[in-house]
């Protein structure tokens, strides 16, 4: 037997303690009417009640957590036991042997006789004849000789004997120490003392010579023989080596000391030696070994050469084989002439018997131990009885897999005796033909018992136990080592292939396991609705089954059996619950009810999860399983319960509602209970559509859009009920800060974002034609539609809560506004800033961040709203009173940007922002500025309607040689019908502006076009002007499309400006060539806008002359207009 190696598992080593990869699904939140204990999966929920659905759909969902990707053996394997410790085989390397008094003892113990039979047994031992022993001796090689041949080399061979007592070396001299050489007595007077000389053959020219040859000597007293060997060049004529085999052949074994004499005198005789001659030169070395120095189990050792006297020189190693035995022994079975292969069986069947049962009561796990008696009593039998390491480990394999199926022992102890007898096998030669029949029995009949244990595999090695996954690997291992042996017998004791074997036997488990768990679960003779339950958890126990078989079993068997159990379990099993899905499916479609309509949509979520967990692994195609198309008798009850999902949805809002208090679930949260509860409602709504997985795709369009509108309505059904609970709440005085109103904004906008996120997972499949961002354009356009809806719904809320900030914040502005010009600004502005950093501070608490940026962003525009009311409503006033309102605009920016952490910069001077710093500046501008400025504004303005007021089309250059600016009214067209005719009688007015730049100049007209909308004009107006006057800022040609009324004023069709800073002969010098060549330039017609008027309304607030002419010249022009679209 040799050292048992542990068999580490590949799966097994991989097994670490860790927390489970399954998520755990967020609880909903306990409130005054919190959830009760859920239900089990096979329960009913009440038709109505929203919370024991949700309980019941949690519970669904929950078992498909762990069916997402491919099983880990780290989470099948939930045992925490060790893995086995490597075996160890006490037989190997024994030197020290237990006393005879203690063996006795244990005997006596193992054979479970009286003290009176043990001493008679023991008397019977002392007066039988003792045995006759032998030494079997194998010289196995040498290494590292000298050379004595001249090419370097030496053609050694050995010569060896047994020396007895009386020829035992004689105390060496005391100037010269003398050791026995065969060779060298030849020269004494005396016959040599070898019972028996034997020679190996003779290895040519090397140094590392390698015989591999046995020899047995007879002993006669074990205390005082020796073992001597010589090792000799053969490199002259010397015929020793056939003398000695011609005397060993004539005498046989015995009485070879009185001719050993005659041996060397005759081989001496023969050669050219002369007669004094001592052929030290051929002498390689000698070794003695006393008899009674070699151990009981025998050895196997290098020993170091020896020279035979002083003056040799010698070197290197000679490898030994060295044993004891018996050759004859007074005992009945020797008498019967039964060999020592049968006795050691019955001793080691014996001791493995009473070693067991000695052992801890859980003895599946002991490992063949022996005790130092039981070791030292098979130690010598084997060695007496001249057992070979290959019997050794026949028997102990026979005696240990037969002991196995009594009384489980380890499987890495098997494994380590098949390896052990594997090894031997190789290096021996073949067995006895009764021994052989014997070992091939043995493999059969553990070979049939490892079929029997994997027919029933999930109840001796469950998937969630590391050590009895272990034990199954070396079982497999085990089996597979019996195969390989199956070659070498002559007549083969397996029928068939042991893998064929081993399948076959994984199949009638599977089957048995099958039919033991639907009849436990869902026994036939029940009817349909009752039969549904068992079914479902049939489907469940199937799908971990199969995690069981691909994460853990399917790599054992495809590496140490070749089999692919996967594959081979999986064909089977779903086959077997398609076949019953499909009986129940046609016998229940027919009555279809709420509580057949749950269990059948479970049922086929778990029958989708097999068909999804094969068609997830490479290479495999659900289309070839018999589930395939199961889905079609699912779908009446798959629509049913999704409508039903719609009504408890519903009815799960409502009462999250009621129950809430719209105050924050705990101190990290800004939202209420309902928004979680909500929340997690559609998140196992996406959860469901994602297990669904619906095959067909224009079933899964028409199921997926109508769940989409379902959860939209869901969405807003809640948004309404917040809206109405916190309407029914009495608010507080002075409360400037809603809190419920807070909550409420928290809660639609985290449910905006959890019905985003869904209806995003509730896409199906389509082709890439039809989508759109991603996403099914039905599914697209449903999304953005609540998405605007929540949108609209958040601003309304937000409104309202800012509305009751609006009295206070007027009352601050108009603080700043009648603040004496004698004190600070940042004085004056104080106040404001003290309100809103701690009505902000509220609101930061209160809110989350994207709805405290929309508080942010209404404060602000009512904040510059406010503003602009004050600067309307204070006219003439002082230019310190615009500047604590620029200083305060200004404060306020850098405290609503808050360095980052507030609204962007972008976004504050943006809109109405840009209007008030406008308004501020010109209220710091002077008349003239003013002036200009509103001229500026009409170059700048760009119409967003251009076709609605028409166009004109003109011709425009300076003539500096001349020093006038030339106008050409060409034509226009579209213009708007004023008359009651649907016409209109237009002429333009040309004039120059600003009046301050061009104060002799007067306007111009053109004539007046009767009944056209499109009139053509062709007239050139000359203005006498300065080019420095065209240059300055705001100077422009203004035309002004009028319509002729004969009876009552013109009417006002629309303008449009031009600068003068960028015509021909302003901008660029006067090239030549006439001016009607040049391009013309065609105008939109346009009418005031506010950043027009804003100037106009400063010029109003002016006393002076000259703001006064201009706004009356403009109110004049403006009772001929129309009202601003």
């Amino acid at each position: 037997m040799t050292t048992l190696l542990e068999i580490k598992s590949s799966v097994l080593r991989q097994v670490q303690v860790r927390p489970s990869f399954r998520r755990r699904t967020e609880g909903e939140p306990r409130s005054a009417g919190a959830d009760p204990q859920e239900p089990t999966a096979a329960g009913a929920w009440k038709p109505g009640d929203g919370v024991e659905f949700f309980a019941h759909m949690r519970l669904i969902l929950k078992k498909g957590e762990g069916r997402q990707g491919l099983p880990c053996p780290e989470v099948l394997l939930r045992s925490g036991s060790p893995a086995p410790a490597e075996p160890v085989d006490p037989s190997r390397g024994l030197r020290a042997l237990t006393q005879e008094e203690t063996l006795l003892g244990y005997l006596q113990q193992v054979f479970g006789t009286s003290s009176d039979e043990h001493a008679k047994a023991i008397e019977r031992v002392k007066k039988a004849k003792a045995p006759t022993y032998a030494l079997k001796v194998s010289v196995m090689r040498a290494k590292n000789l000298l050379a004595k041949d001249p090419n370097g080399f030496s053609d050694p061979y050995c010569m060896l004997g047994i020396l007895p007592a009386a020829g035992a070396p004689r105390e060496p001299g005391p100037h010269k120490e003398q050791r026995f050489s065969f060779r060298k007595g030849s020269k004494r007077g005396g016959p040599l003392p070898a019972k028996c000389i034997q020679v190996t053959e003779v290895k040519s020219s090397t140094l590392n010579p390698v015989w591999k040859e046995n020899f047995f000597f007879e002993i006669e007293d074990v205390s005082t023989d020796q073992l001597h060997l010589d090792i000799w060049d053969h490199d002259d004529d010397v015929s020793l080596v056939e003398a000695c085999r011609k005397l060993n052949e004539v005498i046989g074994l015995k009485g070879m000391s009185r001719y050993f004499k005659q041996i060397v005198k005759s081989a001496r005789a023969n050669g050219t030696a002369g007669p004094t001659e001592d052929h030290t030169d051929d002498f390689l070395g000698c070794l003695n070994i006393p008899v009674r120095e070699v151990p009981v189990a025998g050895e196997d050792r290098w020993f170091k050469l020896e020279p035979r006297s002083s003056s040799s020189r010698v070197q290197g190693d000679c490898q030994l084989v060295l044993k004891l035995i018996t050759t004859q022994r007074d005992t009945g079975m020797s008498q019967r002439g039964r060999s020592g292969f049968l006795s050691y069986m019955l001793l080691l069947s014996r001791l493995l018997q009473f070693e067991h049962r000695s052992q801890e009561p859980d003895s599946s796990s002991w490992r063949g131990e022996l005790s130092g008696p039981a070791a030292t009593v098979l130690c010598l039998h084997g060695a007496q009885s001249n057992l070979s390491a290959l019997q050794l480990a026949v028997l102990h394999w026979q005696v240990s897999s037969r002991h196995h199926q009594t009384c489980t022992l380890d499987y890495g102890y098997l494994l380590g005796l098949l390896e052990d007898l594997q090894a031997h096998w190789e290096e021996a030669s073949s067995l006895p033909q009764e021994q052989e029949e014997s070992l091939a029995d043995s493999f059969s009949a553990f070979s049939e018992f490892g079929l029997r244990l994997l027919r029933q595999l999930r109840d001796y090695f469950p998937a969630t136990n590391s050590t009895a996954v272990y034990r199954l690997e070396l079982l497999l291992k085990c089996l597979s080592k019996v195969q390989l042996f199956q070659p070498s017998f002559e007549s083969c004791p397996f029928e068939t292939e042991l893998n064929m074997d081993i399948a076959a036997a994984l199949k009638r488990g599977n089957r048995e396991w099958y039919d033991r768990l639907l009849n436990s679960k869902s026994p036939r003779e029940q009817p349909g609705p009752q039969r549904l339950a068992g079914l479902v958890q049939l489907a469940d126990a199937v799908y971990e089954d199969l995690q069981s078989c691909y994460g853990v079993y399917a790599s054992l068997f495809h590496s140490i059996v070749e089999i692919d159990f996967f594959t081979l379990t999986c064909r089977q099993l779903e086959r077997l619950v398609a076949e019953e899905a499909w009986v129940l499916t046609e016998e229940l479609s027919p009555k279809l009810t709420l509580e057949v309509a749950s269990g059948l949509f479970e049922l086929y979520l778990t029958l989708a999860d097999i068909q999804g967990f094969w068609s997830s692994l490479p290479g495999r195609d659900s289309r070839s399983l018999a589930l395939a198309g199961i889905h079609a008798p699912f779908l009446p009850a798959v629509k049913l319960w999704l409508q039903v999902l719609r009504d408890q949805a519903r009815c799960r809002l409502q009462g999250a509602v009621d129950v809430d208090t719209l105050e924050p679930t705990d101190a990290s949260s800004k939202h209420s209970s309902s928004a979680a509860t909500a929340s997690l409602c559609f998140s196992h709504i996406q959860e469901l559509w994602a297990r669904l997985a619906w095959p067909d795709p224009a079933q899964a369009q028409a199921l997926g859009t109508q769940l989409s509108q379902d959860l939209c309505e869901a969405t807003l059904f809640y948004t309404e009920l917040l809206r109405k609970k916190v309407d029914a709440q009495p608010g507080a005085a002075g409360e400037a800060v809603s809190e419920p109103l807070c909550m409420v904004l928290n809660n639609v906008e985290l449910l905006r974002k959890a019905a985003g996120q869904a209806l995003r997972g509730l896409a199906w499949p389509e082709a890439p034609s039809a989508l759109e961002g991603g996403l099914p354009r039905p599914l697209l356009s449903c999304t953005q539609a609540l998405d605007e809806d929540l949108q609209q719904e958040v601003q309304t809320v937000t409104a309202h809560l800012t509305s009751k900030m609006v009295a206070d914040i007027r009352k601050y502005v108009q603080h700043i506004s009648l603040s004496p010009d004698s004190i600070q600004n940042d004085e004056a502005v104080a106040p404001l800033m003290k309100y809103l950093d701690e009505k902000l501070a509220l609101l930061n608490a209160a809110l989350v961040k994207e709805n405290l940026s929309r508080v942010l962003e209404a404060l602000w525009e009512l904040l510059l709203q406010a503003i602009l009311q004050a600067l309307g409503a204070n006219l003439d006033v002082s230019a310190d009173f615009y500047g604590r309102f620029h200083f305060a605009l200004e404060a306020l920016v850098n405290f609503f940007h808050a360095e980052g952490q507030g609204l962007p910069l972008e976004n504050l001077r943006d809109g109405s922002y840009k209007r008030l710093e406008e308004e501020l500046r010109l209220h710091q501008c002077s008349t003239r500025e003013c002036i200009e400025q509103y001229y500026l504004d009409k170059l700048k303005q760009r119409s967003l309607e251009q076709n609605r007021f028409g166009r004109l089309s003109v011709r425009c250059h300076y003539e500096a040689a001349e020093q006038r600016l030339v106008v050409e009214v060409l034509h226009a067209a579209d213009l708007p019908p004023l008359d009651a005719n649907g016409l209109s009688d237009p002429f333009v007015i040309v004039e120059l502006g600003p009046p301050h730049l061009f104060p002799l100049v007067r306007s111009q007209r053109t004539q007046v076009k009767s009944r056209t909308l499109h009139p053509v004009y062709d007239e050139l107006f000359y203005f006498s002007v300065p080019a420095e006057a065209c240059r300055r800022r705001g100077a422009c040609v203004l035309f002004t499309v009028m319509d002729h009324d004969w009876l009552s004023t013109n009417d006002f069709a629309g303008e449009a400006a031009l600068g003068l800073g960028s015509i021909g002969g302003i901008a660029r010098p006067q090239v030549g060539g006439s001016a009607r060549a040049r391009q013309p330039v065609t105008l939109h017609l346009r009418r005031p806008r506010a950043q027009v008027k804003s100037a106009l309304r400063m010029l109003e607030g002016r006393t002076n002359k000259e703001a006064q002419e201009f706004v009356k010249k403009l109110k004049e022009l403006e009772k001929s207009m129309e009202a601003d679209p």
